[in-house]
């Protein structure tokens, strides 16, 4: 007791007060065994986005030297792949979330197809209003997401089997509707009707901050044509959404008791269900989220290209699931980053869009995801050790 008085004493005459906690504190961990300081490095390397930000930064460098003068990196060209991340982005975080809980969704690019007929069609051929449609394509991708959810909860059955026949299913309702009404695989003539719809054009269709380019494009601060008229109209409105919901989505993970939740069902679902977490809510909910993205995802390419076709979103489920991996997500669960994820999903626009600027052939862009896929899972499993590992 003496001695925590006179270290008491200590720290009230001391110019810059402390707690008893914090006096305690350098000689308990200097005495403690089983208290190990950690450096800025391991901090580093033990979080989940290293891998993938690292892997821009090269990337970045990698181009900057291929094709610094080529214009990829004018306004125009940041546009093009930042576009093309931004997609990507909006169902990587879905996915990264999903696997983060320890469950799959392979379903995500035929929810992509058949989410953008859900819209197409009754707006074409029904003559719903453009807003009815989308609202529509939400509420039947949503509750296909919960019955994913709900099978996989309730059979426990892998949630790679139960969304692997949902890739089939309704890739195959997607190709027999766009045939039924339209007689070919492409519905078309939404463009004209999302450019007039109140929804579509506040929320999916045309760019963000049109004033505010065309001001820099009369000051000389942005490339121009010849009418006046700015290169680059606007920040197209997917990039928006990708960084809203990577800002909503990462503090919802890092900040937010669901983020623990996600964490603790990915872990380990028994001790966490023993603990009190609502495992069935939470995993049920994330497939819902993963349905959301891919219908967000086919309702901004509807808008923007105009049509709906049978064959889009082939492959995305798979582009999702390595830009979460490249993120640092594992594919056991309770690890990974949203963070890590949208730096994945750049890396991918970056790849995709830059070997156009240079003279790669562009047949080496699968190639290059192949390899930054296994070189991210081994980078992960390493620092995953580490982190686990009883030292």
């Amino acid at each position: 007791m003496s001695v925590l008085k006179s270290m008491a004493g200590h720290a009230l005459f001391s110019s810059r007060p402390k707690t008893l906690i914090q006096v305690m504190t350098p000689a308990l961990a200097g005495s403690d065994e089983r208290v190990r300081q950690v450096g800025w490095i391991g901090r580093l390397f033990s979080r989940p986005e290293f891998a993938s930000i690292s892997g821009a930064v090269l990337v970045f460098a990698f181009f900057g030297l291929t094709a610094g003068k080529s214009g990829m990196f004018n306004l125009d060209g940041v546009v093009n792949w930042m576009q093309v991340a931004a997609y990507l982005g909006v169902i990587a975080i879905g996915a990264c979330l999903l696997m983060i809980a320890g469950e799959f969704d392979l379903s995500i690019g035929s929810m992509i197809g058949f989410s953008g007929m859900m819209i197409a069609i009754p707006s074409v051929y029904f003559h719903w209003p453009v807003w009815c449609a989308i609202v529509f394509a939400f509420a039947g991708s949503m509750a296909i997401g919960w019955l994913n959810g709900y099978l996989v909860i309730k059979t426990k059955l892998p949630s790679f089997i139960v969304t692997l026949a949902f890739l089939f299913i309704l890739r195959g309702l997607t190709l027999a509707l766009s045939i039924m009404f339209a007689n070919r695989t492409i519905v078309s003539g939404v463009g004209e009707l999302a450019a007039h719809d109140w929804m579509a054009t506040i929320l999916f269709h045309g760019d963000v901050g049109i004033d505010c380019f065309r001001w820099m494009g009369r000051q000389g601060w942005i490339a121009t044509l010849d009418g006046g008229e700015p290169l680059v109209k606007g920040i197209p409105k997917v990039i928006v959404w990708w960084l809203a919901m990577a800002a909503v989505g990462g503090f919802m993970l890092s900040r937010t008791r669901f983020g623990n939740w996600i964490f603790a069902v990915g872990g380990d679902a028994n001790a966490a269900k023993n603990v009190g977490v609502p495992v069935r809510l939470v995993k049920t909910s994330l497939f819902v989220l993963t349905a959301f993205c891919a219908c967000l995802f086919a309702t901004l390419q509807v808008c923007d290209v105009g049509s709906a076709a049978a064959d889009r979103g082939m492959q995305k489920e798979f582009e999702a699931i390595i830009a979460a991996v490249i993120g640092g997500s594992l594919l056991t669960g309770g690890y990974g980053s949203v963070v890590g994820a949208c730096f994945g999903a750049l890396i991918f626009g970056v790849v995709q869009i830059g070997i156009t600027y240079t003279n790669i052939n562009s047949d080496w862009f699968r190639v290059f995801l192949g390899v930054m896929l296994l070189i991210a899972v081994l980078f992960n499993r390493y620092v995953r050790s580490r982190v686990t590992e009883a030292k």
